[in-house]
């Protein structure tokens, strides 16, 4: 049985999967993947900390997967359609499959936040970025951004 005794000691990954130029201030985020040293497959796992002026995600929302969030440590702000809510360490979020609810977690403090999002893996999904004119759509486990209406980015 896998166990990870110090999930802080994995290497962070401060880099993102949006393509330019929706790939910018992402860099006071550290992602920590838990899910293939678990040796899960059915859903992912991230130890995520957001510095002061982080964000973990432009807002966003998925048609197929679900996610949580619990917040292990520090203050973040949830900012989802209906507003913003600040979340302290021992709070929870959901965010189910299906609803157009954007949302995304910033760090608006002075100190570091950490918490676990955990999510589907589904093979196929669409993500809606609320803010920005970006999309994702996954098919067969392969996902590709595009604009809004469908037109590839350049």
């Amino acid at each position: 049985m896998p166990v990870v005794r110090d999930p802080r000691s994995l290497p962070a990954r401060r880099t993102t999967i949006y393509p330019a130029p929706f790939d910018q201030g992402f860099d006071k985020r550290a992602k920590r993947a838990l899910t293939e040293v678990l040796g899960l497959t059915q859903f992912g796992i991230n130890l995520t900390t957001l510095e002061p002026g982080g964000q973990s995600a432009h807002r966003h929302w998925h048609a197929a997967e679900d996610e949580a969030i619990y917040v292990v440590d520090g203050t973040l702000t949830l900012v989802t359609d209906e507003g913003e809510h600040i979340l302290t360490a021992g709070m929870m979020a959901g965010f189910p499959a299906g609803s157009a609810n954007g949302h995304h977690v910033v760090n608006r403090g002075s100190e570091p936040g950490t918490y676990l999002e955990i999510g589907t893996r589904a093979r196929d999904d669409d993500v809606v970025y609320s803010d920005i004119d970006l999309q994702l759509t996954k098919r067969d486990g392969l996902s590709r951004f595009s604009r809004k209406t469908g037109e590839p980015l350049p």
